[in-house]
C-alpha cells in the first residue's frame, strides 16, 4: 500500500515537472508580439512600445512608481519629501543612484546643473509670473541655500545638508531616470526592441516594428497660438541603443529687446539666463545623463555647453539657438551627422 502511494506521488511529481517544462518551452518559443502602453506619471505622459512574448505593463508601472516613491517632490511620503522636511536623513537605493549622477553632472558642468535650485525656480514662478515680487534680497537669501557642494551622502548612507533649509528638487532629471529604470526591466526580461518616452525624454533599443532603427524628431522651439498643437519638427534622428533628452520651453519665452529667452534660472546668480540658446537636445548612454546635461546646457549657453560637452565621452548634442540677426539656427556634434535623417 505504501509502495503504491509512493509511486503515485512520484508520478504526480513527474507530471508536474513535465507540465512546467512544457510551459517554459512554450513561453520561451512563443512569438514576440508588439505591445504599447501609455499613461500619466511625474506630471506628464508616457508612451512605451516593446516587443515581447509577454505583457509587462504592470512591471513598467511599478518601475515608474518606484521613482515617485523615492524622488517626487509632490509625493509627501517620498524619501525626498521627508528629507526636505528634515524628518529623516536616510536615503534609499534609487535616491542614491540619482544623487550620485546628479552630483557628477554638477561637477562636470561647474554647477550649471544643481538639484538644490528648486526654491529659486519657485520664487520666480512658472513663466516668471512672480518676477515683480522677486527682490535681490530674496535672491541672496535663497542663494545661501543653493549649491550642490552643500549636500553629500555620508558613510551611513544619510543625506547631509550644510543648512537645514536646503531643499532638493529632482524634477529636471527624474523623467530620464524613469526611462532608465523601465529600460533595465526590459533588459532583465531579455527584451531587445523597445522605445520608452516620458514627457519627451527617450530611451531606445534595437529596432522598430519595421526592423529599422528608431526615428526620433527634434521639435522647433516655437510658440504656438494653440497650445494643444504639436510643434513642427526641426530635424529627424535615427537612433538605437541610446538615450535622448531635450530641454527648452517651447511655448514659454520672454522677450527682452529683440531677443527671445527660454525660462531657465541660473543656479549661480539666481537670475533668468541671458543667452540665445533656445533648445538643447542631448544624446547619452543613459537618459538620466541626457536629462541632466540638457538642463545644464540651457543654463550654460551655446559656447560654454559646446566647450564642456565636447570633452565628455559618449555625449552628443543638437542645439537650436538665435543668432545676432534673430534667426534660428542649429549646431550639433560632428559625430551626430550620420544619424541625421532629415534636416
Amino acid at each position: 500500500m505504501k509502495s503504491n502511494i509512493r509511486h503515485l506521488r512520484n508520478l504526480i511529481l513527474l507530471l508536474i515537472l513535465a507540465a512546467g517544462t512544457i510551459y517554459i518551452l512554450w513561453n520561451h518559443n512563443r512569438p514576440a508580439t508588439w505591445h504599447t502602453t501609455q499613461g500619466y506619471i511625474y506630471g506628464t505622459t508616457y508612451h512605451i512600445t516593446y516587443q515581447s512574448p509577454q505583457n509587462l505593463d504592470k512591471t513598467i508601472v511599478e518601475a515608474l512608481q518606484s521613482v515617485d516613491r523615492s524622488l517626487s517632490a509632490f509625493n509627501p511620503q517620498s524619501t525626498l519629501s521627508r528629507i526636505n522636511r528634515n524628518e529623516t536623513q536616510e536615503t534609499d537605493t534609487l535616491f542614491r543612484r540619482l544623487f550620485y549622477t546628479a552630483q557628477h553632472v554638477s561637477q562636470t558642468t561647474r554647477g550649471a546643473f544643481d538639484i538644490t535650485v528648486g526654491p529659486l525656480v519657485n520664487a520666480w514662478g512658472f513663466g516668471f509670473k512672480n518676477k515683480e515680487n522677486v527682490t535681490q534680497a530674496l535672491i541672496d537669501s535663497l542663494l545661501r541655500l543653493t549649491g550642490y557642494t552643500k549636500i553629500h551622502i555620508n558613510g551611513k548612507k544619510q543625506l547631509v545638508k550644510e543648512h537645514p533649509g536646503i531643499q532638493l528638487d529632482c524634477s529636471a532629471i527624474a523623467k530620464g531616470f524613469g526611462c532608465d529604470l523601465v529600460a533595465e526591466e526590459m533588459q532583465k526580461h531579455k527584451i531587445r526592441n523597445f522605445l520608452i518616452e516620458i514627457g519627451g525624454e527617450i530611451r531606445a533599443s534595437g529596432n522598430n516594428k519595421e526592423g529599422h532603427t528608431w526615428t526620433i524628431g527634434v521639435v522647433k522651439p516655437e510658440e504656438q497660438a494653440d497650445s494643444t498643437l504639436a510643434n513642427p519638427i526641426q530635424t529627424v534622428l535615427s537612433l538605437t541603443n541610446t538615450a535622448l533628452a531635450t530641454s527648452g520651453n517651447y511655448r514659454n519665452f520672454y522677450i527682452e529687446g529683440d531677443k527671445k529667452y527660454a525660462h531657465t534660472i541660473n543656479p549661480h546668480t539666481g537670475q533668468p539666463i541671458q543667452h540665445s540658446l533656445l533648445s538643447a537636445t542631448i544624446i547619452a548612454p543613459t537618459c538620466t545623463e541626457a536629462d541632466a546635461y540638457a538642463t545644464a546646457s540651457m543654463v550654460m549657453g551655446l559656447q560654454s555647453a559646446v566647450e564642456i560637452l565636447k570633452s565628455e565621452p559618449g555625449i552628443l548634442w543638437y542645439f537650436i539657438y538665435q543668432d545676432e540677426d534673430g534667426q534660428e539656427k542649429a549646431m550639433y556634434s560632428p559625430e551626430l551627422e550620420p544619424h541625421i535623417v532629415r534636416q
